[in-house]
């Protein structure tokens, strides 16, 4: 017995020993960081009246596949081009399904392939604010100082199109999504133009006008504009990653730049459970919306399998080095430790939605009176596909969720397949990376996957180097305010924006 306990000891220090030398030598990726605070912005207030003139305008999308007014996209268009007459003049530009703007700046090598930059001129709606009379609200380009008729809603500290700079911020809806990058790369491309620097390949950009309600209208159709030119780029650059602060990325005590390199599927179903309906004084052992909460109940207890995809296991690796020794340890040493890595990572909601397929419960209806049993309960629940699944393997799960009871299932919305997964050893993401150091030398920068759903996946028929990522730095509450109350971005986020654009478009060939 002692001879078997000895070297049961035996093999638990040999294993202690290959974990501790595993997790010194595990090549997690080496920091790159520059001196100094990168480039410090210049004070440019033309710069910041003209973003704060386009929030003015209320470019909502809302309703079904981009039914919805679009008086005030008119005048959006019109504010362009009043406000940026040399990016007219010596760019083609051209319109796609009416609303969509494509602007094309030429380079001296025409052998190159061209290198695109998105970006979306629809807004969510404000919430509770009044926009009334949606015409009347409308800034208009020869009236710079107009007041919107909007009123201040209750959680608002300025009205939503107001637009206005108070506090070292640019407040309004659509201040991050995603005014501010439209307006940043309009204004990098009118410097560049005005520096008289010609590119050696083509830039150009592509701004959508319905993203928020599935660019059906926008983007799929630009995108279609440019394949059937014969059109292939270099690289395609849109939203989907942010520089969180330091202190926002648990673990981590530095910024870190996450770029999205692929973006996660979407499917949301209706479920419809049937049972016995009639009086609930005489309720049947088993009613629709007890049924309904059976399936319910199975679908978040047995949820989509977790798994660390190629992607994230490079996320890790790029970000491990500066986290806690015990998550390096178990970073290090998945051959041993990946089913407590998974256990987790699942406990947390953030780091959940990274390694599986999430499942979300989002609306439910039933009776509609508290003494009536409904014959019919429906609910509606959200998958976010992790790359590696597919639609196929989400609607078996939800079959075997749902097997044993009468259900009709319909699937609502736009389902997608997630993304591709856009390569990190490009020039491409190098330049993003290169871009960061920039305007903050001591951030991490690393590959990443994009939860929501933005445009860039329709251009994937254009370019396999698809990168989602807005140079901002922000915290937990400044993105939270993002489709949220009081949404604004910082003077000095908005005008470093401006200069990366710069520094990529005059840097991508160099």
């Amino acid at each position: 017995m002692k001879k078997v306990l000895l070297a049961i000891l035996g093999i638990l220090i040999i294993l202690a020993a290959i974990v501790l030398v595993k997790t010194y030598t595990y090549p997690f990726k080496k920091s790159t960081s520059g001196a100094g605070e990168g480039w410090k912005p210049v004070k440019n207030d033309s710069a910041v009246a003209r973003f704060s003139g386009g929030i003015k305008i209320p470019t909502v999308s809302t309703g079904s596949l981009g039914e919805f007014n679009y008086v005030p996209f008119e005048q959006f268009k019109e504010y362009l081009k009043t406000t940026y007459p040399l990016v007219y003049q010596n760019t083609e530009n051209v319109e796609v399904n009416k609303y969509g703007l494509v602007f094309r700046l030429k380079g001296s090598n025409p052998k190159l392939e061209p290198i695109l930059f998105l970006s979306h001129m629809d807004v969510v709606p404000p919430g509770d604010a009044d926009i009334k009379n949606t015409t009347e609200n409308i800034f208009r380009p020869d009236d710079k100082l107009a007041e919107p008729v909007a009123k201040v809603a209750e959680d608002w500290d300025f009205a939503p199109f107001s637009g206005t700079v108070a506090n070292g911020r640019i407040y309004g809806r659509g201040a991050i999504d995603m005014k501010g990058m439209l307006f940043s790369l309009m204004e990098a491309m009118n410097n560049q133009i005005k520096s008289r620097q010609i590119p050696q390949r083509d830039i150009y950009l592509a701004f959508g006008f319905d993203e928020e309600v599935g660019g059906q209208k926008g983007a799929i159709q630009i995108a279609d504009y440019f394949k059937k030119k014969g059109l292939k780029f270099d690289a395609v650059y849109d939203e989907g990653g942010l520089i969180m602060r330091k202190g926002n990325v648990a673990g981590v005590d530095a910024d870190v730049a996450v770029v999205g390199c692929a973006e996660k599927g979407f499917l949301s179903a209706k479920i419809k459970v049937k049972g016995l309906g009639g009086h609930s004084s005489m309720p049947p052992m088993e009613s629709a919306i007890g049924k309904a909460a059976v399936i319910m109940q199975r679908l978040e207890d047995d949820q989509m399998k977790p798994v660390i995809t190629p992607l994230i296991k490079e996320f890790f690796d790029n970000i491990g080095g500066a986290m806690p020794f015990t998550t390096r340890m178990a970073l290090a040493n998945q051959w041993l430790l990946k089913p407590i890595l998974i256990s987790q990572l699942t406990k947390n909601n953030t780091t959940n939605a990274l390694v599986r397929t999430t499942t979300a419960l989002t609306m439910m209806k039933g009776s509609d009176g508290t003494n009536v049993l409904s014959p019919e309960v429906e609910f509606v629940v959200n998958f976010r596909l992790l790359p590696g699944n597919t639609v196929k393997d989400v609607r078996e799960h939800i079959a075997k969720v749902t097997k044993g009871f009468d259900v009709e299932v319909e699937e609502i919305d736009n389902t997608r397949e997630a993304s591709a997964i856009s390569p990190s050893n490009t020039k491409a993401f190098k330049l993003i990376e290169a871009g960061v150091k920039e305007i903050y030398p001591e951030a991490i920068v690393s590959p990443y996957l994009t939860m929501a759903g933005t445009d860039a996946g329709k251009y994937e028929i254009v370019s396999k180097n698809v990168y989602r990522f807005m140079p901002i730095r922000i915290n937990s509450s400044e993105q939270q305010s993002i489709h949220s109350t009081n949404e604004y971005l910082s003077i000095e986020n908005y005008l470093k924006m401006i200069h990366y654009f710069e520094f990529m478009m005059k840097n991508y060939d160099k």
